[in-house]
């Protein structure tokens, strides 16, 4: 039996499953779900193949759902306005210990999500600009 993959599968199993479990959960609460559940389908296709078919369409439906973030004035800026929330609300909860779940562990993970959220806003913007003037870099 070989150990060092067992503990590997073992490993891709977890953090993988807690990825895809934490996704599942932000698609309801403040954070970037679908794309924590596409880095859990993609650490879990490391050692199990079987997982490869899902990633495709979880990808493709987060950078759908990235792409409609931006796709008028309104939504881009509310969505901008969401990430900058999650960051305030982070340092918030992170200043703030009485809050329920107070500390900078949920402090933190709401700081992360709100960079997350802007990261990904700005990727969308750039593959849409790359989309409209047919380069594949734009300036």
């Amino acid at each position: 039996m070989d150990v060092g993959g067992t503990v590997k599968r073992t490993a891709a199993l977890l953090v993988g499953g807690a990825l895809v479990v934490l996704g599942i959960a932000m698609l309801v609460l403040p954070g970037p779900g679908l794309l924590v559940v596409l880095a859990g389908l993609l650490v879990l296709a490391l050692k199990f193949p079987a997982v490869e078919r899902y990633v495709d369409p979880v990808r493709d439906r987060a950078l759908q759902a990235a792409e409609e973030s931006i796709a008028s004035p309104a939504r881009l800026a509310a969505s901008v306005a969401g990430g900058v929330l999650l960051i305030g609300a982070g340092v918030v909860w992170g200043l703030v210990p009485t809050l329920p779940l107070g500390g900078w562990g949920t402090g933190a993970g709401l700081i992360v999500s709100g960079v997350v959220v802007l990261g990904l806003l700005a990727y969308s913007a750039r593959r849409v600009a790359r989309r409209r003037t047919g380069s594949r870099h734009p300036r």
